[in-house]
């Protein structure tokens, strides 16, 4: 049995300029990080070499073709495998909360596969199969920060280029200034998930009309990574996700709501220096940057909301059981 772990993402600023869209144009530009929570892949082989394949429901296929579950699916088919697999998969957060929980599955999922047949596979060969799997194959309105961040892991600074490549590189900050920026972020549930697809999709059709803002957005993100790398202004830090914030609601008015707005109001009388709803947006956790001595307050204000406790993680995707051998 092979166990893979893959961690789920907070995206600080530029989501949108990773989209086909945009990027076919001029360079895209994210900047995220991975964060402690994961996605779980268990796979072994199966006895009756049929496959089993469980998430919120459990299917039984006796080919790959008949397999529901489409990510499953499409990785089984890309990496060659026709025997019969039991595939598992848990998660510490639910899905469709602007974390990035499908490019982690997906990624998750073909590095198990991978190891199955022992193989070494990079993650950059990880992330960009599963962005031919989710936006070539299944056509998803997507775009690529989230497999790349799921399968490099760490902080990175992420550019999507007009031939289609991708450059990963971790923003370089002294290891001060990366506990100072994890103490000073809180997230919150606001309690709805919501189907990126359909944000996406109306963002894509009218990326000509918001050029302006998506070149704002990158724009931010080359700065977040200039206050992280010279580390002795983090609330300049708070004050540009403030700044992503305005910019990204201003690309599609299903990306916000009322009761998210009046959160995230709140949350900025509180205390707190800026923020964003993580995602692309309808739904899922409000993030927020605010100062160890204002925290209490911020807290206090939106108790009605679940606190998600959260560290910046390291690493992407990895293999941490083999067998009877934890790795």
């Amino acid at each position: 049995m092979i166990i893979t772990r893959t961690p789920f993402r907070i995206s600080f600023a530029g989501g949108g300029s990773d989209l086909e869209a945009f990027y076919s144009h001029e360079p895209g530009m994210v900047i995220s990080t991975a964060i402690d929570k994961h996605m779980y892949i268990a796979v072994k082989e199966h006895f009756d070499l049929n496959f089993r394949v469980s998430y919120s429901k459990t299917e039984f296929a006796d080919t790959v073709d008949q397999i529901d579950h489409r990510i499953v699916r499409e990785c089984l088919q890309a990496v060659g495998t026709t025997r019969g697999l039991e595939i598992v998969s848990m998660a510490d957060l639910p899905a469709r909360a602007g974390l990035g929980s499908s490019s982690s599955f997906t990624v998750g999922l073909l590095h198990a596969l991978y190891a199955m047949q022992g193989k070494l596979v990079s993650p950059e060969r990880l992330a960009g199969e599963a962005c031919a799997i989710e936006i070539g194959k299944m056509h998803e309105p997507i775009g690529k920060q989230d497999q790349y961040i799921a399968a490099h892991g760490g902080l990175q600074f992420i550019q999507f280029n007009p031939d289609g490549s991708v450059f990963a590189e971790p923003v370089v900050c002294k290891v001060e200034t990366r506990r100072k920026l994890n103490e000073r972020l809180l997230m919150f549930f606001t309690g709805g998930t919501r189907d990126a697809r359909e944000v996406l999709s109306k963002q894509r059709a009218g990326t000509a009309e918001k050029l302006p803002a998506l070149r704002r957005m990158c724009s931010l993100a080359r700065e977040m990574r200039e206050v992280l790398t010279d580390g002795r202004d983090l609330n300049r830090f708070g004050e540009l996700l403030h700044a992503g914030w305005e910019a990204k609601r201003s690309l599609e008015p299903s990306i916000s709501n009322s009761a998210i707005d009046d959160y995230y109001e709140r949350g900025v009388r509180a205390g707190a220096v800026g923020g964003k709803l993580l995602g692309a947006g309808g739904g899922g956790f409000l993030l927020f940057f605010c100062e160890p001595d204002r925290q209490a307050r911020l807290r206090e204000e939106l108790s009605e909301l679940r606190e998600l406790s959260f560290s910046l993680d390291p690493e992407g995707s990895k293999v941490v059981y083999i067998g009877g051998d934890r790795v």
